[in-house]
């Protein structure tokens, strides 16, 4: 049978968490909305966040990803010089106005790229990496390199986001993705928070960074926008505040404005929202499991690591937890053996779930343990009457 059971040292902490289960629900206006705290893991918002859309200029953060990984791995070169092709240069839109006769340095083309948006950029690096030198070629790897990256939402038909039939990703693979930009090239991200990029200075009218949240004072320090009239306008952004990060893509919106609005809302309500705050520490004794056949009739239930969540603080119902396991459990049962899981319901998120692990070690009873056992059975089976069950 499933045995669930809260022991007082357990209860007591419910009622201390009491008064952070509930977080006030955010009403995004957005079509479509994914808000993660990355320090925990924790999803505080999902709005059709597996919903393939037109990402716009967003899905160029899946370009500049590939794109560091080449410099990363000797396939590119900050200093090269790419060439400029007649394709590259007939895109219209948000551009770094290159023409045919340029050669641009690779970091100015990144730059280009997560500063200036530039659709001209991507196109040109695009054909670099390109395994038939064309830009379809290299939304093809695209697509293909976001699928091993777990991105399952994400089909990729050029490189810079223009509108395209199939060109599409969701709000939580955007997210997952600005995830593994700031994780895996730290030395590149500082690039999406810089405010201005002037290129030759032959784009004047091109040189600021459109992210409405850089330089607000709220910890933000990337990433992208996108707009078009198929997608609306959108925004993945990332902003710190003491130790934690929160990441977050939202599409949809009506306007520059109402983006901009939305944006800064969501930074303010997580980071306001919510708490980091410490549910257990290792070793601590949270429950007990029964125990069949053994030296002793139970068992304590551990975790192995400090367990920390990020918790809503607003005052609500108390915070729903239990120890689950499947008993009662035969022994012998060695210290450290997994048995049980601690599950946490906030009201709002997603359950954590912690494994629970045998505080110390429980031998088989001997024969008259067994005995007295078996005989414990038997007799609540013949009280339960022809019926009856355990």
């Amino acid at each position: 049978m499933i045995a669930k059971q809260i022991r007082p040292a357990l209860a007591a902490l419910v009622a201390l968490l009491a008064l952070s289960s509930a977080a006030l629900a955010f009403d995004t206006r957005a079509k479509a909305a994914f808000v993660l705290d990355q320090t925990t893991g924790t999803v505080l918002l999902a709005k059709e966040a597996d919903q393939p859309l037109p990402p716009a200029s967003m899905s160029k953060l899946m370009t500049l990803y590939m794109a560091f990984e080449a410099v990363r791995d000797g396939r590119l070169k900050l200093d090269e010089r790419l060439p400029v092709s007649s394709h590259a240069m007939s895109y219209g839109g948000s551009t770094m106005f290159l023409d045919t006769t340029d050669r641009v340095r690779v970091e100015d083309l990144l730059r280009g790229i997560v500063v200036l948006s530039g659709n001209d950029a991507c196109a040109v690096i695009a054909e670099a990496l390109s395994p038939d030198g064309t830009e379809a070629g290299f939304a093809r790897m695209m697509t293909q390199r976001a699928q091993q990256m777990g991105l399952t939402s994400s089909t990729f038909v050029n490189a810079s986001g223009w509108p395209a039939p199939g060109h599409r990703m969701s709000m939580r693979d955007l997210t997952l993705l600005a995830g593994r930009l700031i994780e895996d090239f730290p030395d590149f991200y500082p690039m999406f928070a810089e405010r201005r990029f002037e290129f030759d200075g032959r784009a004047p009218q091109n040189v600021s960074n459109r992210n409405p949240l850089l330089g607000l004072g709220i910890g933000a320090d990337g990433l992208k926008t996108g707009h078009t009239q198929e997608a609306g306008y959108g925004l993945v952004g990332s902003a710190t505040k003491d130790d934690r990060r929160v990441i977050f893509a939202i599409t949809g919106l009506d306007s520059t404005r109402a983006r901009a609005e939305e944006a800064e809302a969501i930074v303010n309500w997580a980071f306001r929202q919510f708490a980091e705050r410490e549910v257990t520490r290792a070793g601590t004794r949270v429950a007990d499991a029964e125990v069949w056949m053994g030296a002793a009739d139970s068992v304590g239930l551990v975790t192995k690591e400090d367990v920390n969540l990020l918790l809503p603080i607003t005052p609500g119902q108390p915070l729903a937890a239990e120890v689950v396991y499947t008993g009662p459990i035969k022994a012998p049962i060695a210290e450290g053996q997994q048995l049980a899981e601690l599950i946490i319901r906030p009201d709002g998120l997603p359950a954590h779930r912690v494994p629970l692990f045998a505080a110390e070690a429980v031998d088989s009873g001997g024969f008259f343990n067994r005995m007295m056992t078996v005989s414990q059975v038997l007799l609540k089976r013949l009280q339960s009457g022809p019926e009856g069950t355990m």
